[in-house]
């Protein structure tokens, strides 16, 4: 598999998927207490913009835009993101 190959993979089987279920949790909270704080609002945002971020570079990944390094890049910097959520 090439880097192109597992960047789509991951991005599409499991960092846009899991943000997806952030946002779901976020609005299912909103509307369990019928307001947003501004935390949620600011929250919120913050994980649409990135979903966004994550979309465009799949795009990028599937219309090979993204060299084979810059595919590595990328992956790597997810790694690190998601080893810091831990």
């Amino acid at each position: 598999m090439t880097e192109a190959e597992d960047l789509i993979d991951l991005l599409e089987n499991d960092v846009i998927p899991e943000i997806e279920s952030f946002i779901d949790d976020l609005y299912e909270k909103i509307a369990e207490t019928k307001n947003a704080t501004d935390e949620d609002k600011t929250q919120l945002a913050e994980l649409q913009e990135l979903k966004k971020e994550f979309a465009l570079l799949l795009d990028e990944a599937k219309n090979g835009e993204l060299d084979e390094e810059e595919c590595r890049a990328i992956i790597d910097e997810i790694d690190m993101m998601r080893e810091e959520e831990e």
